[in-house]
């Protein structure tokens, strides 16, 4: 299984009126560090036949995240089964390693030529093993 990481600071604009980092801004890391993953792994070749449309989004917040806070974002693909594919991303505060929220999320392969789902290759599966 091949890990993606990405550090982040919490900023003022990602707060609530708690002063706790917004939910809507877990679920915004979540789809940005997905993206972040495949637009590394992905060659330009597969970019141009192949997009990731959403199917489901699970996430699960375990405790709060505050202004200053150093955050790391830990993605990796838990299954590819036919033209889906499950990620897993876990958020974490990165001075303390305590998790801060867990997101599944069950993507879509699709065909950028005719928009239709497409069975996950070999070749993107392996991108991600």
């Amino acid at each position: 299984m091949q890990i993606h990481e990405k550090t982040l600071i919490d900023e003022e604009p990602h707060l609530d009126e708690l002063n706790h980092v917004n939910n809507v801004q877990y679920v915004q890391w979540v789809q940005d560090v997905a993206e972040e993953h495949w637009l590394k792994n992905a060659s330009s070749d597969i970019l141009s036949h192949y997009f990731w449309v959403l199917l489901t989004h699970h996430i699960e917040y375990k405790n709060e995240a505050r202004l200053g806070d150093s955050i790391k974002l830990k993605t990796f693909i838990v299954k590819n089964e036919g033209v889906k594919s499950v990620r897993r991303v876990e958020i974490s505060n990165l001075k303390t390693d305590q998790l801060l929220a867990l997101s599944d999320t069950t993507w879509c392969l699709i065909n950028a030529k005719n928009h239709k789902p497409s069975r996950v290759t070999k070749e993107i599966i392996s991108l991600f093993d």
